[in-house]
């Protein structure tokens, strides 16, 4: 009996491979929100967000940041085309995007997690596989 379930665990787990997402989905899925998700209590934006985006689940530790953009994901596909910075290695938006920064608050390590939000206009920097973005590295005000 137990060889039957370690079988069919790995024949489960081969399949949800083969069907799972890739890392541009992924990416989309954890940090682009475009237009922005409206929702009666703003100051719970990160918390529904993160819940229904599955970036939070019960039984895993509270992500202690994510980052949402705000803009069409084809805005990020075309950071990928810029030329990377030379020190880093990522890729940077030419122009400033409306994103919203969750940053967990306290000290909640499992859910439910409670987070706080910041709304601003900030670059985005991202590293590229295939020309896709596939890892939101960070954001930043540019220089004036």
């Amino acid at each position: 009996m137990t060889g039957w379930v370690l079988c069919m665990t790995l024949v489960l787990a081969a399949l949800a491979g083969a069907v799972g997402e890739t890392r541009y989905e992924k990416f989309l899925r954890q940090h682009v929100d475009n237009p922005r998700t409206s929702m009666l209590a703003a100051h719970r934006y990160c918390e529904t967000m993160l819940a229904r985006r599955r970036v939070t689940a019960p039984g895993r530790p509270c992500k202690p940041s994510n980052t949402f953009v705000h803009a069409p994901a084809e805005d990020l596909v075309a950071a990928c085309s810029q030329a990377p910075d030379p020190t880093t290695g990522f890729h940077s938006t030419p122009r400033a995007m409306s994103i919203t920064a969750c940053r967990l608050h306290g000290g909640d390590t499992r859910p439910s997690c409670a987070y706080r939000a910041r709304q601003v206009q900030h670059h985005v920097r991202v590293a590229c596989r295939g020309g896709l973005p596939v890892h939101l590295a960070g954001t930043y005000v540019a220089p004036q």
